[in-house]
């Protein structure tokens, strides 16, 4: 896999994002109303303020300190499968961040019920998809047994 930094630093906005959504839209509102702007609670320039601002604080972390963990090695054991569960746990929680972005739109009761329950699932399975990848990219990093 390329760009394994990168899918480390997106695992870690999703992963925040995913956890705290409700926060990080209040923070986004709480910002906007502070410059002046009145906007309803949960509305769509609120979620994209505090999804900004999100991001801002996962690079001024990974800035600060060089990278995020884990930092694993490619000859360890599982670190391939470790990066792609931590991308099939991006793109999971990439699907739940796009829906909260767009689901005001839907119109149909049914609808908007079945997709809700479905991005939920994703979000649940997505933070699933994180811890063992993350611990699979840690072990990755570990001294190896060596075969005899």
């Amino acid at each position: 896999m390329k760009r394994q930094d990168m899918n480390v630093f997106a695992a870690w906005f999703f992963m925040l994002q995913t956890l705290a959504m409700g926060w990080v839209a209040a923070a986004g509102n709480a910002l906007l109303q502070t410059l002046g702007a009145s906007t309803p609670e949960g509305s769509v320039p609120g979620r994209m303020v505090g999804a900004l601002l999100l991001l801002l604080l996962t690079y001024l972390a990974w800035y600060f300190m060089r990278g995020l963990p884990p930092h694993g090695k490619q000859e360890g054991n599982g670190y391939r499968l470790g990066h792609r569960l931590v991308l099939a746990g991006n793109l999971l929680a990439g699907a739940l961040f796009a829906f909260q972005f767009f689901e005001s739109g839907i119109e149909g009761h049914n609808t908007h019920l079945v997709l809700d329950t479905f991005t939920t699932a994703f979000g649940y399975f997505a933070m699933g998809c994180f811890a063992i990848g993350f611990s699979l990219l840690y072990q990755s990093s570990l001294p190896q047994e060596k075969k005899s």
